[in-house]
């Protein structure tokens, strides 16, 4: 067994970025069960549109403010927080300020299925 059979470090010119800055990497092709979001939102009010998942989420705000919307009930959360969100929601985050939104967006798929609603 070889080393690449039992890890694999992503160097970042492997990951996937967007042009706002947002990694994307799903784990399909590393063998992995479970892909993710590596977001940082520099200005209050960016974030994804409504949308839903198969499966749950999970998100960790590593710094700053986000505002949650899952289905009806807002949240506010803040660094040090985890949210989870359950399979077939409806969802959205956002950057509630001041500052930038530190977060990481855990997608428990070995890619990401999401079906947008706005």
């Amino acid at each position: 067994m070889g080393k690449e059979d039992r890890y694999r470090v992503i160097p970042p010119a492997e990951q996937h970025r967007s042009s706002r800055g947002t990694v994307a990497l799903e784990g399909e092709p590393y063998g992995s069960g479970v892909s993710l979001f590596l977001i940082d939102y520099v200005k209050p009010g960016e974030g994804p549109k409504l949308h839903k998942h198969p499966y749950a989420e999970t998100w960790i705000v590593r710094e700053g403010r986000a505002r949650f919307t899952v289905a009806d009930a807002t949240i506010e959360a803040m660094a040090g927080d985890v949210v989870v969100c359950a399979a077939e929601m409806p969802h959205k985050f956002e950057n509630s300020g001041p500052g930038h939104l530190d977060i990481i967006c855990i997608h428990p798929s070995p890619r990401f299925i999401q079906e947008d609603l706005e």
